[in-house]
């Protein structure tokens, strides 16, 4: 049996584009869950723990291809949690 690669720390602020500044390759090597306000989320671009917020594509796409990014916000007292998953076994 190979040990696993050991979980890094996430990040206040993680984004999923490579380009980015808050982009940490190591941790996309691991699967990340995301909730905010109690709901799963699966179209996180980028989020940040201390402001409370998640970048999500807006559906249209921007001049060189990109799509166009929505700050979601949370009602009142915003709750996002990012934790890593466990990966299923088959």
């Amino acid at each position: 049996m190979t040990e696993a690669t050991p979980q890094p720390t996430l990040p206040d602020r993680l984004s999923a584009d490579p380009r980015s500044p808050h982009h940490v390759a190591e941790v996309f090597q691991h699967d990340v869950g995301i909730r905010f306000n109690g709901k799963e989320r699966t179209d996180v671009e980028e989020y940040c723990i201390s402001e409370g917020w998640v970048m999500v594509p807006a559906g249209k796409t921007g001049p060189q291809g990109q799509a166009a990014d929505a700050e979601a916000e949370g009602k009142g007292r915003s709750v996002l949690q990012v934790t890593f998953i466990r990966a299923k076994r088959t």
